[in-house]
């Protein structure tokens, strides 16, 4: 049996993770508290809450967040009395300047310099600007201010935003669904049975390990989240030869989808919290449960890269689950989660219907077909381009920040906008085989979307079927 690419990213994204752990044996509090950062930083001109306000109305200057990815988001950590952000600051993390990243094997090849000098233009992050630059720590925003200062920035200075969080009266914004990805902090505290808000049934809750393979070839052994089950992809995505010995990995039947849950001890109303090196496993098991009935079900933010980054390590023990017998309610719950190929047939009629299509633009036009194991390429006649990644069918580039974790929700927005994807419509998304598919599916629930779902079987199965297909950029 071939392996298809999806798998072989997957693996060697474990195999490097392995590596990572060998080389870095200390992970512990200093990283947590950014210290040790690769850029020293200097003295910077200090800003007060009036020059932050001012600038905030000003169009030649920006409001920069340096805090974690989650405290953006909405989660209040670090002692911070509320979760969320300025309203009209953006986000430029320190970790994405001295956190993890693997220059050498990433998906697109990007360097980390490479990236940044993305995000900096993408953010409109110019030389004439003036930029402040916020945390709570006293650390974070140096951090930034001195590597914008290096890139040529020359009106940067720092606030401390504990006055203005501290003051209810003052404005923050979170993400509509912050909580369904929750930081390494949080995850953390569910190990050491604390109770975490708002996850219904946290003494008890289920962390599943989600990545191809078993515990071995897979990684779990050299490294997992502490009592994290794990959970190999083909259990409900078994391989199996489709037409002429063609291969297929769709999901499996709701029954044996059930029975997979139960023997890793999940019912309806379980609280299931998915981890994976790779955040694209676990959106895609996350959104299975959701399919099924689970109600309370979480992603770790940013997969491993987060969690390394916050400080904690990873265990490397083999936790067995308890199996039960009674999912406890009638399934799918959810059927709308999922859209089968009769009923996106069917919504492709309809001028009230998006179906965003998740892949790179040379799949989408029709010069690749993205796997190794696939040879028909095209798009599904209507299909939307919504992005993913540039060079590689498991890149989720255009969805994530440079430490996996989920991109400002805003220009999500503002790409999808682009391309004119009018979320007031159903909204359907889909890929190759469902995986980038099932992350931006996740991303969009964070972004409040309501009426959106998940075409799980891909271009692969519906080209293999035969169905219409075309090419080329619909642009010209």
């Amino acid at each position: 049996m071939k392996m298809n690419t999806k798998r072989i990213s997957l693996l060697l994204a474990v195999l490097m993770l392995a590596t990572l752990l060998a080389s870095c044996a200390n992970t512990g509090g200093d990283k947590a508290n950014n210290s040790g950062n690769k850029t020293e930083a200097k003295d910077v001109k200090v800003a007060e809450t009036k020059d932050v306000e001012a600038a905030l109305e000003d169009d030649n200057s920006l409001v920069l967040d340096a805090r974690s990815n989650d405290q953006f988001n909405g989660w209040a950590l670090d002692g911070d009395k509320r979760g969320g952000h300025i309203e009209g600051a953006t986000d430029f993390s320190a970790y994405w300047i001295m956190g993890e990243y693997d220059e050498k094997d990433n998906l697109e090849g990007d360097s980390r310099e490479d990236v940044l000098a993305y995000t900096m233009k993408n953010k409109d992050i110019t030389p004439d600007k003036t930029v402040i630059v916020y945390d709570t720590n006293d650390k974070d925003a140096k951090v930034v201010a001195k590597y914008l200062e290096e890139k040529g920035v020359k009106d940067v200075s720092v606030y401390n935003a504990k006055e203005w969080i501290d003051d209810d009266s003052k404005e923050l914004v979170s993400n509509p669904n912050y909580e369904l990805f929750l930081p390494p902090e949080k995850v953390m505290e569910l190990t050491e049975g604390k109770e975490v808000e708002p996850i219904k049934d946290s003494k008890n809750v289920k962390i599943i390990d989600v990545r191809w393979g078993d515990e071995k070839e897979s990684g779990y052994l050299d490294g997992h989240i502490p009592g994290a089950v794990h959970v190999n992809t083909d259990s409900f995505e078994p391989p199996k030869a489709y037409v002429d010995g063609i291969e297929e990995w769709r999901l499996t039947d709701d029954d044996s989808l059930v029975k997979l849950l139960l023997d890793n001890g999940i019912t309806h109303d379980s609280s299931v919290v998915v981890t994976s090196p790779e955040p694209l496993a676990a959106t895609r098991f996350a959104t299975i449960c959701r399919y099924l009935g689970v109600e309370d079900v979480y992603v770790l933010n940013g997969g491993f890269v987060n969690w390394q980054n916050k400080g904690f390590e990873l265990s490397k023990d083999s936790v067995k689950p308890e199996k039960v017998a009674d999912f406890g309610a009638e399934y799918p719950a959810n059927p709308d989660v999922i859209t089968t190929i009769p009923e996106l047939k069917e919504l492709l009629k309809d001028d009230n219907f998006n179906l965003v299509d998740n892949r790179t633009w040379e799949e989408y036009i029709g010069e690749s077909s993205g796997y190794s194991y696939h040879d028909k390429k095209g798009r599904i006649p209507g299909a939307i381009f919504g992005y993913a990644g540039k060079n590689d069918s498991s890149s989720m580039s255009y969805y994530r920040n440079l430490d996996k974790t989920i991109r400002n929700i805003d220009e999500i927005r503002a790409m999808w906008d682009k391309q004119g994807i009018d979320t007031s419509k159903k909204t359907v998304f889909m890929c190759g085989s469902g995986w980038r598919a099932a992350e931006v599916y996740w991303d969009a629930r964070v972004m409040g979307l309501k009426d959106i779902s998940l075409y799980s079987d891909g271009w692969i199965a519906w080209s293999n079927e035969g169905n219409p297909s075309e090419t080329g950029d619909p642009t010209k």
